[in-house]
């Protein structure tokens, strides 16, 4: 799956064109290396995302093409 497709899934970010624009202006590192908006997404890998006044780090658990509301979080575990 697609980095910025799966920033959207999990409900990390809102839209999958905001996730793009993050992905190009190098605010999403996807195991320690800034990610373009096509790179792969597997189970296991590390994100990190740049917010304006914050960041999230996570390692992502499942990729399912489509998910609930309910059950996005369950894509990831936030790290520390």
């Amino acid at each position: 799956m697609r980095i910025d497709k799966f920033l959207k899934n999990a409900r990390i970010i809102k839209r999958r064109t905001i996730a793009k624009e993050a992905c190009d202006r190098e605010r999403v590192f996807l195991n320690g290396r800034p990610a373009k908006p096509g790179a792969e997404v597997k189970v296991g890998d590390l994100v990190h995302v740049r917010f304006g006044n914050g960041e999230i780090k996570l390692r992502v658990a499942a990729l399912p093409e489509s998910v609930r509301k309910e059950d996005a979080a369950s894509m990831y575990e936030l790290l520390p």
